[in-house]
């Protein structure tokens, strides 16, 4: 009787994009955030603590913004994807065992954990 004023399918296409985009927009911002050059920044005093050099928190920037780049496009997707959940599970286990703060690594296990759910959700498509 009534028509859908959307095709099939829209919301989930537009779902997908706005969550593939938060998912870049936040991993570009946290990459984009390590490249400061304050020396009383909390990256800087972190990167410090793990004893690998400031060249490390340059690296963990570039892979964080280049997986939030590649979570962007559909066939780099699953490589965006590993990119942030590896880099996310460093982190826990660094916080937790290096550093030797496991309150710490609560948010960086919670977005591994986020990341694995929506990897395993678009497989399931």
């Amino acid at each position: 009787m009534f028509e859908e004023a959307t095709p099939p399918g829209f919301r989930e296409a537009l779902g997908e994009w706005l969550l593939r985009g938060g998912i870049a927009l936040i991993y570009v911002m946290a990459g984009a955030a390590k490249f400061t050059s304050d020396p009383n920044s909390e990256w800087i005093k972190l990167f410090q603590q793990i004893g690998f050099g400031q060249w490390f928190r340059y690296f963990t920037g570039v892979v964080e913004i280049l997986g939030g780049v590649l979570v962007l496009f559909p066939r780099s997707i699953t490589v965006g994807l590993l990119l942030l959940a590896v880099t996310m599970l460093s982190a826990a286990f660094i916080l937790a065992f290096v550093i030797g703060n496991p309150v710490h690594c609560l948010p960086s296990s919670a977005l591994f954990l986020g990341l694995v759910v929506y990897w395993s959700y678009r497989r399931s498509l």
